[in-house]
């Protein structure tokens, strides 16, 4: 979420620059009104567009597939003393949606009170409430209200101002502005989009009612300080002192020659940069279970046998000769629910005993992916593997006479080793670090890769995640494993590779 939010108000200092530097000084007024509406949702939309990026393949044919960690938030909770437990965050944010929610109620307590107190005159397409002993004038909707102490011959002027703002909804403007200002009270541009807005509101209205009469006679009334407001913010006003010398510059002020609309082209670059930068931190795209569709190959073809034997699932399955002539996925480029399914099959194919089968993953059809079986080469002997795998390469786990040995655990213990690295991940791994980072709800995965060399060290540490905060943490996680006991082969010390899945529940 603090991303999201980051991305949002950084959208928006760049929309409301290009505003400042090229068309707040045109006289394009109802242009640039939608241009500040437009942008400000725009800047909550933008963050939104993810495009799946590709990564990077991985081999996992040589890396051992360990049994999955999953966190328990319980376990972290009773572990945590009490100030951790506080989400600091969140009693902050709660506390000011609350206050300024209660500002804008008293706001519009303040309009509500008016006009029960003083009642409305029907105008036509408006509603007059008078002020007695006031010298007021603002709008709300279509309620404009007037204070009786204004000079009879400058009312009819202030009305027609005030019609416009009326007639145009620039109420709904202002008001769109002010939630959010309860929900992002924290953000700066919310202010600054506000202020731009109702000087454009101003502007428009300045242009439509200078029409009826000369301009100098309109700039007269704005220079005659007479009239007081109303201090709520997301009513239009008549005068407001600190826009007055900005209204008249624009009114005497050349009608900007329609080329210059050309500036808003602007816009088409300044999007195009901000969906490629959200593109950059993708999330999981969900995928539904679909009928399996199994593929074999007739002739030296490709072709698809749909199946009633298999369950629905995320992967379909290739059963013919050798491996396809199509796209490789590694595991890192699978999606989650893939992910998850794919590991399965390692767990079911690969047990205790059995000669490690290598399982493949190809593009299908239509967006899916299949999984292909390869089997081991038994033909090699003894000596030809010995060569192939003595020295640089890591050992695939069916060739290991011993597999590494954990501290503290008897010397060769599969089991005590699994235990072992799943206790130290439970123990060590601050799940506060999940929190706030944008994860929308649901099972996440983090895969780690690490080796454990020949001297017994973890090195080469890989980690993919949903969020780089977490590979970043989960790949220092790793490295403070202890140094262990090397994999042994024929005798000698091996490099072994391992493959950990940890998952933890964003609620």
């Amino acid at each position: 979420m603090i991303n999201y939010i980051i991305q949002v108000i950084l959208f928006q200092v760049l929309f409301v620059a290009v505003y400042d530097f090229f068309l707040s000084k045109e006289t394009f007024f109802t242009k640039n009104r939608w241009y500040l509406l437009g942008t400000a949702v725009l800047s909550f939309v933008l963050p939104l567009f993810k495009i799946p990026t590709v990564q990077k393949a991985v081999p996992q044919e040589y890396y051992i597939l360990l049994p999955e960690v999953v966190l328990s938030p319980q376990k972290v909770i009773e572990k945590a003393v009490w100030y951790q437990s506080i989400t600091y965050l969140d009693v902050l944010f709660w506390s000011g949606f609350v206050l300024f929610l209660g500002v804008f109620l008293v706001k519009l307590e303040r309009i509500i009170r008016l006009v029960l107190q003083y009642g409305t005159t029907p105008k036509g397409n408006y509603k007059l409430i008078l002020l007695p002993k006031e010298t007021k004038a603002f709008s709300f909707f279509n309620y404009i209200f007037l204070g009786k102490d204004i000079p009879s011959s400058k009312q009819e002027k202030i009305i027609q101002h005030e019609l416009v703002h009326s007639e145009q909804k620039h109420t709904l403007d202002l008001l769109f502005f002010e939630f959010l200002k309860i929900v992002m009270w924290f953000n700066p541009m919310v202010y600054v989009y506000q202020n731009r807005i109702s000087l454009v509101h101003e502007y428009i209205s300045d242009a439509v009612a200078s029409k009826s009469d000369q301009k100098e006679n309109y700039i007269n009334h704005l220079l005659a300080d007479i009239f007081q407001v109303e201090h709520i913010s997301f009513i239009n006003q008549f005068y407001k002192h600190s826009l007055i010398k900005k209204r008249i510059i624009m009114m005497t002020k050349t009608q900007s020659k329609k080329v210059k609309q050309l500036k808003y082209l602007l816009l088409i670059p300044l999007l195009g940069s901000m969906i490629l930068y959200t593109a950059c931190s993708s999330e999981e795209v969900k995928i539904e279970k679909q009928p399996v569709t199994v593929y074999k190959t007739e002739d030296g073809k490709i072709v698809k046998k749909p199946s009633t034997g298999y369950q629905s699932k995320y992967l379909d399955i290739y059963l013919g000769d050798g491996m396809p002539n199509a796209k490789e996925y590694s595991i890192d480029e699978l999606r989650e629910e893939e992910k998850g399914e794919y590991l399965d099959l390692l767990k079911g194919f690969n047990k205790e005993g059995m000669p490690q089968l290598n399982i493949r993953v190809f593009e299908a059809e239509n967006g899916r992916k299949m999984v292909a079986f390869e089997k081991p080469h038994v033909e090699k002997s003894e000596t030809q593997r010995k060569n192939n795998y003595q020295d640089s390469e890591d050992i695939p786990f069916s060739l290991l006479d011993k597999v590494p040995t954990f501290p503290g655990c008897a010397e060769g213990d599969k089991d005590c080793f699994h235990k072992s690295v799943s206790k130290f991940v439970q123990d060590n791994f601050d799940m506060s670090i999940t929190k706030d980072l944008g994860l929308p709800i649901g099972k996440k995965r983090i895969y780690v890769q690490f080796k454990i060399d020949k001297e017994g060290k973890v090195i080469d540490v890989k980690a993919r995640a949903p969020h780089p905060t977490l590979e970043q943490y989960a790949e220092e996680l790793a490295q403070k494993l202890p140094q262990m006991e090397p994999g042994i082969k024929n005798g000698a010390k091996v490099q072994v590779g391992y493959t950990l899945p940890i998952t933890f529940e964003v609620k």
